[in-house]
């Protein structure tokens, strides 16, 4: 490991916008992210796969009246999103150091009122199809997560990976509200609210256009 990587997991260890093992916290949050964390009763929003939490910074400023989680499993990258956080005094915003397929082991049923799965890695291999954000086994632990009718919003550059979402997502007991081949050109794109990953911006920049669905959860 580099040594500027040592500092940020450094950073990650000592940071209260940081739950991972080893944290009191880590150990006790399904159900009480609420009540113990936030100490709030707002909505909680999830962005999956944050890498430095772009999105949930972004939302973060723009909701104060949602408490936001970045999810995430590279320490380094977290320690970015969380120095931010404290930089510019965001308390309705923490990162979670873990990998996503636990997700359930830390929220519990109906804890969450919506999921955002941001410039995933698309898979494009058929053998790597069960590490896809949408693959059945993860979309079963949104599911279980989201409160009935909350909602799940997803965003990508990959035609094929979109493609392979709306597939998924045309199952029970999802019901799709808005897709778009290219969100910038849309009716949607306002509702985006100008936030780009790094991610986004470097596929934007190289022509590709943004795709974007949104999904209710029918329990």
């Amino acid at each position: 490991m580099s040594r500027k990587k040592e500092v940020k997991y450094g950073l990650a260890i000592r940071s209260p916008w940081v739950i991972q093992s080893g944290k009191e916290f880590f150990e006790t949050c399904r159900g009480k992210w609420n009540e113990v964390y936030f100490k709030n009763n707002q909505p909680i929003v999830l962005e999956l796969g944050c890498g430095r939490g772009e999105y949930s910074l972004g939302l973060a400023k723009l909701f104060p009246h949602k408490n936001f989680i970045g999810i995430d499993i590279k320490g380094d990258r977290l320690a970015a999103g969380a120095r931010q956080a404290e930089a510019e005094g965001l308390n309705n915003v923490v990162f979670l150091r873990i990998p996503i397929q636990y997700l359930a082991e830390f929220f519990q049923e109906n804890e969450v009122d919506e999921i955002w799965v941001t410039f995933p890695d698309p898979r494009p291999k058929d053998r790597d199809e069960k590490k896809r954000l949408t693959f059945p086994f993860f979309l079963e632990k949104y599911h279980r997560v989201l409160k009935s009718q909350g909602i799940l919003h997803l965003k990508t550059d990959s035609t094929s990976f979109f493609t392979y979402s709306l597939e998924q997502l045309e199952q029970e007991p999802w019901k799709i509200l808005v897709q778009t081949w290219d969100l910038y050109q849309s009716a949607w794109n306002e509702e985006h609210y100008g936030i780009k990953t790094r991610f986004e911006d470097m596929f934007y920049q190289k022509g590709f256009s943004i795709k974007y669905l949104r999904a209710i959860n029918n329990k």
